[in-house]
């Protein structure tokens, strides 16, 4: 066989979805006690915790990115309730044999010390956090793939921590595709009035342009006090779309149809950007990962209920996902070393 054919044969090999049962043969169910992991910054200790599940053989790991504001390691935000969406993913994934880390990013939950002033935090201080988790993964022998999985903002950041430390796969839930600026616009449109509509698009020209504004309004304060603003120019200058293309490793997007924070059209916008990403429309799936309708009461609900469980179908994505990617690396490296000699 020709090296082009067996080429073609890779390629051909690395597009099927074979089954889940498939992919999971030989891969244990049974999960080890949830440890508790961290790393140490200049600034402070940032807190995990790790499932690893028993096996006598490398398995493949993931990093678990949470999402905006005050959200922790387990996917709740003290302002919406207890979800536990993030910890039950971990957990999914377990049952399948693929280990987790998901941690508190600085100034949240146990790493709430490692925190700095609002003034001086910037984007890519998670960017970089993010990148020390990853690398103490790729460390541990007892790995044999490392897949960054970022939730909302987490997905942004893992982007970014990929393309810094070489991950072999990413996965984004429920990320945006157009710029963090894009979005407040698109949020604040239909709540200001003219007069403040138009000071927002200044403030928001402005800081796109990396320049801080002096002088803002009572009524935007909360979006752009002083404080805040070196923080919104440090995530404003990345757009998701772009950074998505510059990927290397296997991506898969997934976004729920239920989801009344991201809508659909940002997971297929993320698509066109990747156009050889695995994109997954989850019917029926809400921003916190569980099958709930689109009825305001019951969303609510969600974001506070943590005996509903994930959406099975994302569990069960993501570990075909992982175990693909990792038969096509595996098929890939068998085919280069054959080329080789």
């Amino acid at each position: 066989m020709s090296a082009n054919s067996r080429r073609s044969v890779s390629l051909v090999a690395c597009l099927i979805a074979l089954p889940l049962s498939l992919l999971s043969m030989g891969y244990t169910t049974q999960a080890s006690t949830p440890v508790e992991v961290h790393i140490t910054t200049l600034t402070g200790t940032l807190h995990g915790t790790q499932i690893t599940p028993a096996s006598n053989m490398p398995e493949p790991a993931v990093l678990i990115i949470a999402g905006s504001g005050p959200t922790d390691r387990n996917g709740n935000n003290p302002l919406a309730g207890q979800n536990n969406s993030l910890k039950l993913l971990a957990e999914g994934l377990a049952e399948h044999g693929i280990a987790s880390i998901r941690y508190d990013k600085r100034g949240i939950g146990e790493s709430a010390a490692a925190g700095p002033e609002e003034a001086d935090l910037r984007f890519d201080t998670y960017v970089e956090d993010a990148a020390l988790w990853i690398q103490q993964l790729q460390a541990d022998s007892r790995f044999s793939s490392i897949t960054v999985i970022g939730h909302s903002e987490g997905s942004l950041i893992g982007m970014l921590a990929t393309q810094k430390t070489g991950a072999d796969a990413f996965v984004s839930i429920a990320g945006i595709a157009q710029t963090a600026s894009q979005v407040l616009q698109d949020q604040l449109r239909p709540r200001l009035p003219d007069a403040l509509w138009q000071q927002n698009e200044q403030i928001l020209s402005a800081l796109e342009q990396g320049k801080r504004v002096t002088s803002v309004s009572p009524e935007l304060n909360e979006f752009y006090r002083s404080s805040i603003q070196p923080y919104l120019i440090s995530w404003f200058r990345y757009t998701p779309a772009q950074e998505i293309r510059r990927l290397t490793v296997p991506v898969l997007i997934v976004q729920g149809t239920t989801d009344i924070q991201v809508s659909v059209r940002e997971a297929q916008d993320l698509k066109r950007a990747k156009p050889d990403a695995e994109l997954r429309i989850i019917e029926g799936m809400n921003h916190v990962l569980k099958a709930v309708p689109l009825d305001p009461e019951q969303q609510n609900a969600s974001y506070s209920d943590p005996t509903l469980p994930v959406v099975p179908e994302l569990v069960e994505g993501i570990t075909q996902f992982i175990h693909s990617s990792r038969i096509c690396r595996e098929s890939n490296q068998s085919l280069h070393r054959n080329v080789s000699s």
